[in-house]
Parts: C-alpha cells; sequence; structure tokens
C-alpha cells in the first residue's frame, strides 16, 4: 500500500482502492508538471529601455529567433512603452502624464542612443553608417517582426502610469497588453527569458 492510502489494510478491495487513487493523483501531477516544463521553441524578451541601440538589439534577436522558427514575445516595460507611440497625443492628459509624453521619445524615430547621443550628432551618424551599410533600422525591424508573427505585449501599468492610452501607440497585427501576471505566467513557459 503506498504511503499516505486511506483505505483500511485488513480490507483488500479498500486498500487496492486507495491505492488505485493515489497513483492515480501522482500521475496527474506527474503531467501537471511535463505540461509546464519550459519550451525550448519559446523566447521572451523583456524590454525596460526606449534606448536606440537597445531597442534594435532586441528586434534585431527577435527577429533571428523568429526566423528560426521560435515562438517569440517581446514584452515593453516602463520606458520602452513609450517608444511603441506612433506621435501625437490623445485625449486629455494630466500635467505629468503631459511631462512624461514630453520627456520620453514620442515614437521610434524619436528614440535617443544609450551611449554617443552628443545632442542628436551621434543618433544622425549612426542612421547615415545603418542606411549606407544597408543595415535596417527600427521601423523595419518592427515589420519585419509583424510579417515573422512577433508578439508584442505592453505593460498595462507602465500605460497608466505614463498616461499612454492604447490609441497611441503603433499599428501592429500582434501588439497585446498585460500585467505582471500575465509575463510571468509566458516566462515560466519559455526557455528563455532576456531582460533589455
Amino acid at each position: 500500500m503506498l504511503e499516505g492510502s486511506t483505505g483500511d489494510a485488513s480490507d483488500p478491495s479498500t486498500a487496492d482502492a486507495a491505492t488505485w487513487m493515489e497513483m492515480e493523483s501522482r500521475v496527474d501531477r506527474l503531467e501537471q508538471l511535463i505540461k509546464k516544463q519550459p519550451d525550448q521553441n519559446r523566447l521572451n524578451l523583456l524590454v525596460f529601455d526606449s534606448s536606440r541601440d537597445k531597442l534594435l538589439a532586441a528586434l534585431v534577436m527577435a527577429n533571428g529567433a523568429a526566423a528560426c522558427g521560435m515562438e517569440v514575445t517581446i514584452f515593453c516595460s516602463f520606458w520602452a512603452t513609450a517608444a511603441l507611440r506612433k506621435g501625437g497625443q490623445v485625449g486629455r492628459k494630466s500635467l505629468i502624464e503631459w511631462a512624461f509624453g514630453w520627456m520620453l521619445p514620442a515614437n521610434l524615430n524619436s528614440t535617443k542612443l544609450s551611449r554617443m547621443e552628443m545632442g542628436g550628432v551621434g543618433r544622425l551618424l549612426m542612421k547615415r553608417e545603418m542606411k549606407k551599410k544597408q543595415i535596417a533600422d527600427l521601423d523595419q525591424l518592427i515589420a519585419t517582426a509583424a510579417d515573422l508573427g512577433v508578439t508584442i505585449r505592453v505593460c498595462e501599468m507602465s500605460m497608466q502610469l505614463m498616461g499612454i492610452q492604447r490609441e497611441e501607440l503603433i499599428d501592429y497585427p500582434g501588439i497585446g497588453f498585460c500585467g505582471v501576471a500575465s509575463f510571468m505566467e509566458d516566462a515560466s513557459m519559455a526557455n528563455t527569458t532576456l531582460f533589455i
């Protein structure tokens, strides 16, 4: 008889039923554990920063993984949320929300470099060099990500904090909205989660 069974050892039919029920319970728990094993074919990128170079790196990784057949989700939180705006404000905003909108990038094209920004000169030089060497910029990388089926999920708390409304965000076919619980669930199901 299995440890923890509730059957009477003197009655074989009760002991067998209890043993069988305990075995079924263990098999169910084992099946649940197997189902929760991380999927090696899934990649999550948690993008926190709105710096142009970091967004480029995140999108290059996402597109590369998706091109290799992986299921890729980009989670945009805090400053990265502002970079997904398409420009212009929608609706009324509080003074603080207006200030966030003014200080943060208005869209992907207005993002700054994390280093060597030099008052915008570094960004212009990088854009020129990328064009000259035929390296995809943010707009092209976003379009490629959409074509490859990369999902973008935006942190609802960050949007609420900064006063960003859904209508302000880029038109992207795989865009969704989530909180920390949804992110944690997705992260637990992926073999790899990277923080950028």
